[in-house]
């Protein structure tokens, strides 16, 4: 639950490892912030409950894979216990320095990707590594993350709009800023929402929603206010043209999906091996979008329709190389979150003085959710496809991104 997973993801694991021991009737229920499991031993024992409190949040997708393949192959109770002890207990797989530098190139393959050439793109790594740096020291003195995210869109959007005002940035900074807004905002769990909210979760939806709204709103507010700033001291930040169809340069904008995927997976410390298939989850996310965009479709339905293949594919592949499916499919949706419409809206709003940006923050929110809710589309598409569908996959009317699809190969005792 702390590393991302959904709440059915959750529950479907619990219920294996019972299953698993041979408890019997045992209940789960799991909100946002806490676990229950309760074991019924009939009508002349009272049952057995216990709470598990999550109480931290981090990206930490090795972590996600680990618990995810001891739970596949569970031993004894107490090697179990001792295993899943240094998982938690255990380092990141890379130094802090390797997700800085990630999130660093991150930036740069999104810069290539909306059109920009080698001094956006370093620039862009440049900004993006010290506003990680700093996100770093604010998290270690326990600042809110609303307060980080605020600081995180301020600091990247004013540090654009002053290398602009000096004339060593050759582009527009709208470019630069739509960069920096992409990146905070993919470690927003959109994913596991419309997850939670379509398997039936509704509390843990809920509670998911309002902390991605209030982060949403702290990047929003940091952005605004560099904007107003800049308004104030009479930079000139004109919006530039509006972007050209991904198609356009498809080398070009196929390789810089796959490297945004990747160094995300890298930036929340992914194995080697789902770096590769975040990769290529992103490339034929990106590719998607692309064509889509190339038939006449709109930006929302080419967003939707590109999720959704990335969701099918990455939940056909994934079990099979073992996997968590929500590591590349959240990955793979990366380079298309909406930073250039989220820009455009607030530049609308706060530059311009113009109503309009607030129906273009709306269609930057619809994106959003398109590409969320595409990706658990696809997945649930890829249900009836996917070998070894097990038991407990069949208790859950929604889709699965982690945790096993049915109990351990043998009972336990």
């Amino acid at each position: 639950m702390s590393s991302g997973a959904g709440a059915a993801d959750v529950t479907a694991t619990i219920l294996s490892v019972t299953e698993s021991y041979g408890l019997p009737h045992t209940e789960v229920d799991v909100i946002y912030t806490s676990i229950s499991v309760s074991c019924h031993r009939g009508t002349e024992a009272l049952p057995i409950t216990s709470i598990r409190v999550v109480r931290q949040r981090s990206l930490d997708y090795t972590r996600l894979a680990d618990v995810e393949h001891l739970v596949r192959n569970l031993g004894p109770i107490e090697e179990a216990h001792a295993r899943l002890e240094d998982i938690v207990n255990a380092k990141h797989p890379y130094p802090r320095w390797v997700a800085t530098a990630a999130w660093g190139g991150m930036a740069a393959a999104v810069a290539f990707l909306v059109g920009g050439g080698l001094v956006l793109a370093l620039t862009a790594a440049a900004i993006t590594a010290v506003v990680d740096r700093v996100g770093r020291v604010l998290n270690r003195r326990n600042l809110p993350f609303f307060f980080q995210q605020l600081v995180g869109g301020a600091l990247g959007t004013g540090a654009a709009l002053a290398i602009y005002s000096t004339g060593l940035l050759p582009v527009r900074p709208s470019l630069l800023v739509a960069v920096g807004i992409v990146v905070l905002l993919s470690g927003l769990a959109l994913v596991s929402t419309v997850q939670d909210a379509i398997s039936g979760y509704n509390v843990t939806a809920a509670g998911r929603t309002v902390e991605t709204v209030l982060l949403s709103a702290g990047l929003i507010a940091g952005v605004a206010l560099a904007i107003r700033a800049a308004v104030h001291f009479g930079l000139d930040i004109r919006l530039s043209d509006p972007l050209p169809a991904l198609i356009s340069a498809v080398p070009m904008q196929f390789a810089a999906g796959a490297a945004t995927s990747a160094f995300f997976a890298l930036a929340c410390y992914a194995k080697p091996r789902a770096l590769v298939a975040a990769a290529v989850s992103g490339a034929i996310g990106t590719a998607a979008y692309g064509l889509m965009t190339s038939l006449g479709l709109d930006a929302l339905l080419s967003s939707a329709v590109a999720a959704a293949i990335t969701g099918f594919g990455g939940a056909t592949l994934t079990r099979r190389l073992r996997i968590p499916t929500l590591v590349v499919v959240q990955a793979g949706v990366v380079p298309l979150l909406p930073g250039w419409t989220t820009y455009r809206g607030l530049f609308q709003l706060t530059a311009e003085g113009d109503p309009a940006g607030l129906s273009t923050l709306v269609f930057a929110s619809g994106i959003a959710l398109a590409l969320a809710g595409g990706v658990v589309f696809g997945e649930y598409l890829a249900q009836p496809v996917r070998t070894g569908l097990g038991r407990l996959e069949r208790k859950f009317a929604g889709p699965r991104m982690s945790g096993p699809l049915k109990p351990s190969r043998r009972r336990l005792e």
